[in-house]
């Protein structure tokens, strides 16, 4: 895994975003698991991933590093594990469309999150980005009501506002190695999809489905994203990510011709502005 930090960082940030892309169309291809089932086989395989990984780079300090790590990264973990349970609930009960474009608006939240939690200061093309963002979540939200995706279009936020108070809690706790909250995080939502799944009786497809949503999908997405983040500059991060937004509803859109509202594709323009504009905020509040 030690080649991946040779690779330059946007280009495992394109690739990261790639990866997540493609979470709408497989949980979307799954055949008869419910959505705690889904997310017991996205943990595992997950955890799984992970483990190789933290096993590979830390060797034998693995274990000292997790403990190391203490409160702040149990805490993020615990989080984040609501993303993932939001993840799969919003994809099965709203569009990709709606969830992606909705996730990108973290970027937004980062900057609310520091200025209440931090105390950092928004600058005037910071508080119009997230005003042009909230706009365009509006558009999507109020379309749904109609449609009946208010549920899975609710639920989507949660992704993008756990995924801020998360990085809130590693900026805070800055000179600990947080890697391991990830690690948490899947212990977490493997806890949630064992006890509420249904059964276990999965279909041989199923099970390598999770796998696509468990290791490329997530685990891959994520490690490549955070080691590109280190040596890519925040603004350059933002605009890179709009990757898995962009692709995402076209997989679904070429496979499975789901094709959502003209209201989605408005307020996913909106949305994307935003995020355009304050790539050119020289009040940079994160980098993941």
């Amino acid at each position: 895994m030690q080649f991946l930090y040779k690779i330059p960082g946007y280009i495992l940030l394109l690739f990261g975003g790639f990866c997540l892309s493609w979470g709408g169309f497989i949980v979307r291809s799954f055949e008869q698991s419910t959505v705690w089932e889904i997310l017991f086989l996205r943990s595992f395989f997950f955890l799984l991933a992970l483990s190789v990984f933290l096993i590979s780079i830390y060797k034998k300090n693995t274990l000292k590093i997790i403990k190391e790590s203490g409160y702040p990264a149990v805490l993020g973990g615990f989080v984040m594990s609501f993303s993932f349970v939001a993840f799969v609930i919003a994809m099965t009960n709203t569009t990709v469309a709606n969830v992606v474009f909705i996730i990108s608006t973290q970027t937004m939240f980062l900057a609310i999150f520091g200025y209440f939690y931090l105390k950092e200061k928004v600058s005037l093309i910071g508080s119009s980005s997230i005003f042009l963002a909230m706009s365009g979540i509006i558009i999507m939200v109020g379309d749904s009501i109609s449609t009946g995706s208010l549920f899975g279009n609710l639920v989507a936020l949660a992704i993008p506002i756990n995924f801020a108070i998360y990085v809130m809690i590693i900026r805070k706790n800055s000179k600990l190695d947080m890697v391991p909250a990830m690690f948490y995080s899947g212990i977490f939502s493997l806890i949630y999809g064992y006890f509420l799944s249904e059964s276990f009786d999965f279909t041989e497809h199923d099970i390598f489905m999770g796998f696509l949503l468990g290791v490329p999908q997530l685990a891959l997405g994520f490690i490549c994203i955070t080691i590109g983040s280190r040596t890519t500059a925040s603004a350059t991060v933002g605009l890179l990510m709009l990757m898995e937004t962009l692709c995402g509803p076209l997989w679904v859109w070429l496979f499975l011709n789901e094709i959502p509202p003209m209201s989605v594709f408005i307020g996913g323009v909106v949305i994307i502005s935003a995020i355009i504009l304050k790539s050119f905020d020289k009040n940079k509040v994160t980098s993941t």
